[in-house]
């Protein structure tokens, strides 16, 4: 399938929106393109589509208010320009969804948040919660605590990460170049637009070039990456202009616009190799043969009711095996409670969770989007 097949076909689309297009190439912020950026994701959702928004501008908003030309390289004098630009990026946003009667909610996140299981799990739930609840999460990097070693780099990284954390089917990234050219446009009178390629091609890398303007810190070559990253969950990836009218809405018709990258991974395979593959288990579960059916003839999740022994001492957010009669292994995924909660609530229903722990996480041991049938 085509990343433009794709996005008219997609449940759930991640769309980034870049420094240059967002902040009128740093003249502060482009209110009516905002504006029209939402009416756009609103039409997407009446199409019956997730949208998760991820957006720069803050470093940049920040700047212009504060009268600097160009970007800092100090990371207090970045995080002091974020801190001011935060605040009108996430008013223009709720006030060009309000609008329109759509509620947001502001994300900042670090590469520490998903690095870290627990913090991975959390990011996730809310995140679903506020598609369930009918929001739009505008994410940016929290670039007011960043520091060298949990930034993302630049917001199409991202981009592609929140597209691997709530598997979302494309990614489509704006930006104010019409999508990605067998050279530099600006350089090169005889480059030509790619229209299609296969996301991680090296080739890609090699003509992608490097950052086009002082207010922008990603350029084509993140966008690239980003891309590549993105495939790693079976994400497509749609690079477009954002200053081409109706992009959105264009793409989820159908049109060919920008360059699509292609991913060789379908979103299911991707989650369950990471999960069967490729993290160390830290605990397991024997669970009882009405567990088994739970999990393995009708895809549900799992409870604590079901569990009959906890092993291991694992955290919220660790990797643990379901084990069935005989040691036969028979799923695995990601603990919503730690080894010693498991163990004070294993066999009891979820309504007495509460007064067992004192709280309530989830209401699963292991949600069935975190659990992988082996």
């Amino acid at each position: 399938m085509s990343a433009a097949g794709a996005v008219q076909a997609a449940r759930r689309v991640v769309i980034k929106v870049g420094s240059s297009l967002v902040t009128n190439d740093g003249r502060g912020l482009d209110r009516a393109a905002i504006a029209q950026w939402a009416e756009q994701i609103a039409a997407l959702r009446a199409a019956g589509k997730q949208a998760l928004l991820v957006s720069s501008g803050a470093i940049a908003e920040g700047m212009q208010r504060l009268g600097w030309v160009r970007r800092p390289r100090e990371v207090h004098e970045l995080q002091a320009a974020a801190a001011v630009g935060q605040m009108g990026l996430a008013q223009a946003y709720e006030s060009c969804f309000a609008a329109l009667g759509i509620r947001t909610a502001q994300i900042l996140l670090t590469h520490a948040d998903l690095a870290d299981r627990a913090r991975y799990l959390n990011g996730r739930s809310t995140l679903f919660t506020l598609l369930g609840l009918g929001v739009v999460p505008v994410i940016n990097e929290n670039d007011t605590v960043v520091t060298d070693e949990i930034k993302f780099g630049d917001n199409d990284t991202l981009a592609a990460l929140t597209a691997n954390l709530v598997e979302a089917d494309v990614l489509v990234i704006l930006t104010d170049q019409a999508g990605l050219y067998s050279a530099d446009p600006r350089r090169d009178a005889g480059a030509t637009l790619l229209k299609e390629a296969r996301a991680g091609d090296p080739e890609l890398e090699a003509i992608a070039g490097g950052t086009g303007s002082q207010i922008a810190r990603g350029g084509m070559i993140t966008k690239v990456l980003a891309a590549k990253r993105a495939a790693r969950s079976g994400a497509n990836t749609v690079i477009a202009s954002g200053r081409e009218k109706d992009v959105l809405v264009r793409l989820a018709r159908g049109e060919r616009l920008g360059t699509e990258l292609i991913s060789s991974t379908e979103v299911l395979t991707a989650r369950k190799q990471w999960l069967a593959d490729h993290l160390q288990v830290k605990g397991w579960v024997r669970i009882d043969e009405g567990a088994v059916r739970a999990l393995v003839g009708e895809r549900k999740s799992l409870l604590p009711i079901g569990v009959v022994e906890v092993h291991g001492d694992f955290a919220r957010g660790d990797v643990i095996t379901c084990i069935g009669s005989g040691q036969r292994e028979i799923a695995r995924g990601l603990a919503n409670y730690s080894g010693e909660q498991a163990r004070r609530i294993a066999g009891r229903p979820s309504s007495e969770i509460e007064s067992l722990l004192g709280f309530v996480e989830e209401r699963e041991l292991i949600h069935r989007d975190n659990l992988v049938v082996l």
